[in-house]
């Protein structure tokens, strides 16, 4: 037995140094994150911020602001903003909630996955959400389609998980209303960005690349449930082959360019398993094409989009080998739309 005691711990240190020795994990060698850094707070008549890539996807704090300008440059978790009043504040994508509360004359440009506001009164909203934005003890609320561009904006989308196509701004849900009166509406279908929320002026912002000019911006136009100005409407589908997104955006900006009387009405990008695909096509033909990955589904609306639809996407996909289902007819255009957003529709509330 001495000879195993010995040969078990004669070449080690003494037992009660052993003893003290403390373990090491992987994760007490993380960065420590100062709170101060993803915080704007005690603002007046001030412009401040962050640039692309200081936030990395942290959460992040604004709160107890006036009459100041705010930028946050970069995708972040979640955002919360508290007791602030007439600020302009822009944010970039958030991968799940944006929550205001007590506050009141502010405009926002915001992108996020869920949108909610309480307690808050006259609040200008640019906004791009994926589900159903919900307003609580709010009124004066005005919204419109998020309008916006730099050129790291487009990956902060894809950094947390948004998606430029699955925008519900115009779906407000009011928590708590009011008998006979309206607690939202929508700002001017002209309303434009400049005219709300400013540039930003600082030195620091000046090297950023900012548009402001709808063609440009990385967030599609949608009109939303405005009164559609045509009975003709179109669905377009986009399915996944590695570039859908990019052919998405070309068929949008070539109605927006040559058949201006044509809008889009609402986008939205989302997974459809083959008897999914079934129900919204009623045909079985285009299983195969939605296990490749998302689609991306557009409704355009206007006289005589469908033909125009049609012979855009031929002249698209020509010498390609991508799928796009676009619709034949009126009569069956509305069925087929009312089908995809439905479900689309279904799918984001889960």
């Amino acid at each position: 037995m001495g000879c195993l005691f010995s040969r078990f711990f004669g070449s080690r240190q003494p037992l009660e140094e052993v003893e003290d020795e403390k373990p090491v994990y992987s994760w007490d060698h993380r960065e420590k994150k100062n709170i101060k850094d993803y915080t704007i707070e005690n603002l007046d008549n001030e412009t401040a911020g962050r640039l692309p890539g200081s936030v990395g996807g942290e959460q992040f704090i604004i709160k107890n602001c006036k009459d100041s300008s705010i930028y946050v440059f970069d995708h972040s978790a979640t955002i919360s903003i508290d007791d602030c009043v007439n600020c302009n504040i822009f944010l970039g994508p958030v991968k799940t909630s944006v929550f205001i509360r007590d506050c009141k004359q502010c405009r926002l440009i915001v992108a996020c996955q869920q949108f909610r506001t309480r307690d808050c009164s006259k609040l200008d909203v640019f906004l791009c959400c994926d589900t159903q934005p919900i307003i609580e003890a709010t009124h004066g609320l005005r919204v419109a389609c998020f309008q916006y561009f730099y050129p790291e904006l487009e990956a902060q989308f894809r950094a947390s998980g948004r998606s430029v196509f699955s925008n519900n701004w115009y779906n407000i849900h009011d928590f708590t209303p009011v008998p006979d009166e309206t607690n939202f509406s929508f700002l001017p279908e002209d309303a434009k960005v400049e005219d709300y929320i400013p540039l930003p002026a600082a030195d620091q912002f000046a090297s950023m690349g900012i548009s402001i000019e709808p063609n440009k911006s990385v967030v599609p136009m949608t009109t939303g449930t405005r009164r559609k100005k045509s009975d003709e409407s179109c669905l377009v589908i986009f399915f996944d082959d590695g570039s859908a997104s990019h052919r998405a955006l070309t068929v949008i900006r070539e109605l927006k360019s040559n058949k201006t009387d044509c809008v889009l009405v609402q986008s939205k990008e989302v997974t459809l398993q083959p008897f999914e695909a079934q129900r919204v096509f009623g045909t079985d033909s285009y299983a195969l094409a939605v296990q490749q990955g998302p689609v991306i589904g557009l409704e355009f609306n206007g006289e005589g989009v469908i033909a125009y639809c049609q012979k855009v996407v031929v002249d698209l996909t020509k010498g390609t080998t991508g799928l796009v289902f676009v619709s034949q007819n009126l009569s069956s255009a509305n069925q087929q739309i009312e089908n995809f957003f439905s479900f689309a529709e279904m799918q984001m509330s889960m």
